[in-house]
This record gives structure tokens, sequence and C-alpha cells, in this order.
């Protein structure tokens, strides 16, 4: 999945070839580089960046200078790439593409768990992720600190309003998944009002996810659920009133900002050094 991927990124930037590095460098021409870091960042990718280059080309020498997950600052030196000019200079902007992006979230999901982990609440992501993209997304999430909801909809069951309507009610959907899977998976439910919160909790759900409800009605939920299974809390929520949120004492904040709308991180690549 992965190597298929960096494949379509690879494909679509210079599947046609490089009419400009083509028609500037030789065969014989080497280059070294840097990546540096434009932003302060929680640094993300390495891995994935040095994965591009060596499909573009297995010659090519990339090493990382920091650590995944490691906080730097504006002007930090990330990694040095060396080999021939005519194949890094053409991994440079997939290389770059897919850095940005998980650095960027990885910085997100940093930021807003050290809200979180004041208040003791889990902050996972969720599903709303780069069409493609959601192993990467998810690892980053990871590295910077928060964790993964459902990687895809066969991790577990989650009842949401649409089965409650095909199903006619809270009760139903969750008594015929409880016929069909066995008793091992844990089943969330999600609702909107207490009496659904009420209904979740009669009917055995193990996580009750809140949606979109306002925070004085949160904590009414929470007082009736009473510890009788997992709170979590989704809809609405933002960098803005995260940590209101997380007063409320609930057990899992899920947030889709965390990937589906995270703005990259910039990071260049500079030549330092071309021999002809």
């Amino acid at each position: 999945m992965i190597d298929k991927i960096i494949e379509l990124a690879v494909e679509e930037d210079f599947g046609l070839g490089d009419i400009t590095t083509d028609n500037i460098f030789s065969e014989t021409d080497t280059a070294k580089a840097d990546f540096i870091a434009k932003d302060e960042m929680v640094v993300c990718g390495g891995n994935i960046a040095k994965a591009v280059f060596n499909y573009v080309d297995p010659s090519i020498k990339f090493k990382m200078l920091k650590k995944e997950g490691e906080y730097v600052k504006k002007g930090t030196k990330l990694a040095e790439v060396s080999g021939p000019a005519l194949t890094l200079l053409k991994g440079e902007r997939p290389a770059l593409n897919f850095m940005q992006r998980m650095s960027g979230i990885a910085t997100m999901a940093y930021n807003l768990n050290k809200i979180a982990k004041k208040y003791k609440v889990m902050l996972v992501d969720t599903r709303k992720s780069l069409p493609g993209m959601r192993k990467f997304d998810k690892y980053a999430v990871r590295t910077g600190g928060a964790k993964n909801h459902r990687m895809s909809l066969s991790d577990s069951v989650m009842i949401k309003d649409n089965h409650i309507a095909a199903c006619g009610s809270i009760t139903k959907a969750v008594n015929l998944i409880k016929s069909k899977i066995g008793h091992t998976p844990k089943i969330e439910v999600e609702v909107k009002n207490l009496k659904e919160v009420a209904e979740a909790l009669k009917a055995g759900a193990d996580i009750i996810m809140l949606d979109n409800m306002p925070i004085a009605e949160i904590l009414k939920a929470k007082e009736l659920i009473n510890g009788k299974a997992v709170i979590e809390v989704s809809g609405g929520v933002n960098k803005d009133n995260l940590e209101d949120y997380c007063k409320t004492g609930v057990d899992v904040i899920s947030m889709g900002a965390l990937t589906h709308s995270v703005p990259a991180k910039d990071i260049s690549m500079l030549v330092s050094e071309i021999k002809k």
C-alpha cells in the first residue's frame, strides 16, 4: 500500500520526464542537498521521504539528522541527501510533499494533545483523512502523541445515525450486532441527545459517542452514564474550544481537524553542492 502511494506520487510528478532537469544535467553530475525546517515543527515523514528517494534511485543516500517526533526550531537541518543530480532533483517534490503534510499533522497532534493530557482525556483522530493517505495521516497523529480511532470500517463496531435510522432504533441496532458478532468486540453507539444516551446505555453499549452535543448537555450525559460506558465526544471540537470540552471530564475526544484540514509545515530542500 505505501509503495503504491509513493509510486503514484512519483508518476504524477515526473512520469513523463523532467523537461528542466533532464536538459540541464548529465548522468555523471552529482548533487548534495539539505532538508531545512522553515517552521517550528514536530518532525514526521523522514522515513517516507527516504523511501521516495530510494524508489526514484536506489543509489541516492538520504540521512535523517532528527528523529521522528522530535520538536525542532525554524532553521533546523533535518536531513542530508546526495546522489545523481538527475534523480535527486526529481525526487525532491514528492519527498517534501509527504514530509510537509505529515509534519503538519504531527505538530497539530502534539500541540492539541498537550491540552488533552492536562485533563487526562484521550485525544484521537477520525477517518476524515486525505483519500489514499490514511496510513500516513494516522501515523503522523501517533508521532505527535495523540491516538488513532478506527483505521477502517473493519476495525470495530460503531453504530451511527444512519445505521440507527435503518434499523428503527438504537436497541434494535445493538441487538442485531450482538446476535451476529459474538461477545468480544466492543460496541460504540453515536447519540445526539439524552434520550438516546439512556437507550444506548440500556442496550449495553460499551462506548457512547456524544455527537455535536453542547457542553451543558455533555455534563448531564456524563452524570447519566456514571461510569457504565466509555464516553467519547465528537463534532464541533477545534483547537479553540478543545480545552472547554476536556474540562467536562469525558474519556475520549475525537477530532477530524487532526487530519482533514491541517496546514503543511514548510520544509525546503536546498542544494549545497553540484559536481558536473
